[in-house]
């Protein structure tokens, strides 16, 4: 085989490559082609090229829904990172020649993330790298896990309670729950609260897709107490300014409280666990220097050696 003609099998293996790692991590071939600004046959044109060159088939087609066969897992677990590094080329280039203030970070994070734990290594990052483009997605849960899944974000920050078999979890940093009333509101003027009190005055929480709903319902189902919820808002400051304005009680993480509310904390120690924050970046993930350098700096913030995440 001529030169030529090798140099065109591997530029045009890349591409299938990356067309079939988008195909996995988003599930679709439309999808993947959206992503890649191709037309949807493209794409498929390039898998089945793929699958004749290398004699393999990657996918199991059941109707819309794509599953990788045993070929396909091996096959992707290798072409990923090989996909990524192409992908991420320039910036570690620039990185490892001392050019590190170019490129794009991506982060997903939730509205308490966003405005009581990353400010401050937000702030540094963008005061020593002003050339990199710093993009702050407001995301957490499920959209924020599937965006990790699509590479639409570098990593997200937040809370877990479950961990998903695909992605790595490390908090880095603890608060306590906290019930929140009016100050005129009959528990403020207890010494202690129990959940059967509690439980009497209906609850404002975020939307029950989110960790702190099922929280709340797991320690009241385990006391065998029912609770009422009044209001599903999202948004930590929401919730304060509702309770403020008595349109009923919550039970937040102390995070957002920065004793400037009209509000009475009661601490809830006793009933829940403490609340964790920490990374959350999807096995595998090739992380590029501009996103090592921000958790670096974040875990400055907040005094934490770095484990190991990739």
């Amino acid at each position: 085989m001529s030169s030529a003609k090798k140099c065109y099998y591997k530029n045009n293996r890349l591409k299938q490559m990356r067309a079939f790692c988008e195909v996995v991590q988003t599930g679709s071939m439309t999808l993947a082609a959206q992503r890649l600004f191709l037309s949807q046959p493209s794409v498929t044109l390039q898998i089945q090229a793929m699958e004749r060159e290398l004699e393999v088939t990657v996918f199991e087609r059941k109707g819309p829904a794509l599953t990788l066969t045993p070929e396909g897992e091996l096959l992707y677990a290798l072409a990923k990172p090989l996909v990524e590094g192409v992908d991420h080329l320039q910036e570690s280039f620039a990185a490892q020649h001392g050019k590190f203030n170019t490129g794009e970070l991506n982060i997903g994070a939730g509205e308490s993330t966003i405005l009581y734990i990353l400010p401050e290594a937000v702030r540094r990052f963008v005061a020593a790298y002003p050339g990199i483009q710093l993009k702050i997605h407001n995301e957490t849960g499920r959209d924020g896990l599937k965006m990790l899944r699509a590479n639409d974000i570098d990593f997200a920050v937040g809370s877990l309670l479950d961990i998903p078999e695909d992605m790595l979890y490390q908090p880095f940093v603890t608060f306590n729950p906290t019930l929140i009333t009016p100050v005129d509101h009959p528990l403020a003027k207890l010494q202690h609260v129990t959940l059967k009190e509690i439980s009497e005055y209906g609850l404002i929480l975020p939307p029950r897709h989110l960790s702190t709903w099922r929280m709340v319902k797991y320690v009241f189902q385990q006391h065998s107490l029912n609770f009422t919820v009044t209001l599903e808002a999202g948004g930590w400051e929401v919730i304060k300014k509702y309770v403020e304005l008595g349109m009923g009680i919550s039970i937040v993480t102390d995070i957002c409280l920065t004793g400037n509310e009209k509000l009475a904390r009661i601490p809830l120690e006793q009933y829940f666990p403490q609340r964790g924050y920490g990374l959350v970046i999807r096995k595998g993930k090739f992380m590029s220097a501009q996103a090592k350098r921000f958790v670096e700096i974040l875990m400055d913030v907040y005094h934490i050696k770095q484990a190991q995440l990739t």
